[in-house]
């Protein structure tokens, strides 16, 4: 038993070195650097191992891109944890949001589709991807008194204007080529 437990742990840890790797390779030198033969290289494994753990290289950016959002959502929950009002809360994760992007660039990038290809449709269907939407969408109705259901969230009338707009999924929604892009 012992064995196979040092087993699975080697293996996690091949697993963890590949992207740590993949995400060093991305800081020095961009997304077009990356490849599965210099990752291989960087972590001194032969490129059909990179393979046993990852059927691809957009495999390895999904699993960046879920890390990403992990990290995020840790930061979010500790800015709102400092606080006890919402809108307190609300601020502190809008910093804690605005900090990640930058000091998580490469991070961010893949999340969010900027200088990647990006499967909108994979990162969306991605569980983590939701943890920092739901989090903003639950504070914003618990400001607005509105119930917020996973999926559903609160809808307000803009100025009266009669267009209807919901505000996380202005704020959060924009997946692909995010419309903070100009900024990283």
């Amino acid at each position: 038993m012992a064995s196979k437990d040092r087993i699975l742990r080697l293996k996690e840890e091949t697993r963890i070195n590949i992207l740590d790797a993949s995400l060093k390779i991305v800081k020095e030198e961009g997304w077009q650097a990356l490849s599965m033969r210099k990752i291989a290289d960087m972590i001194e494994y032969t490129a059909p191992i990179i393979y046993e753990y990852f059927a691809n290289k957009d495999a390895i950016l999904v699993e960046l891109t879920r890390r990403g959002f992990l990290i995020l959502a840790k930061d979010l929950e500790e800015a709102k944890s400092k606080h006890r009002l919402p809108a307190k809360q609300l601020e502190a994760m809008w910093f804690a949001y605005w900090n990640f992007a930058f000091a998580n660039k490469e991070l961010y990038q893949v999340m969010f589709g900027v200088q990647t290809s990006c499967s909108c449709e994979l990162v969306n269907s991605l569980e983590e991807s939701d943890i920092p939407y739901t989090m903003f969408s639950q504070l914003i109705g618990q400001l607005m008194n509105i119930e917020v259901v996973k999926g559903k969230p609160g809808v307000v009338d803009l100025l009266d204007s009669g267009k209807m707009v919901s505000w996380t999924d202005v704020l959060l929604r924009s997946r692909c080529q995010s419309r903070m892009s100009h900024f990283i």
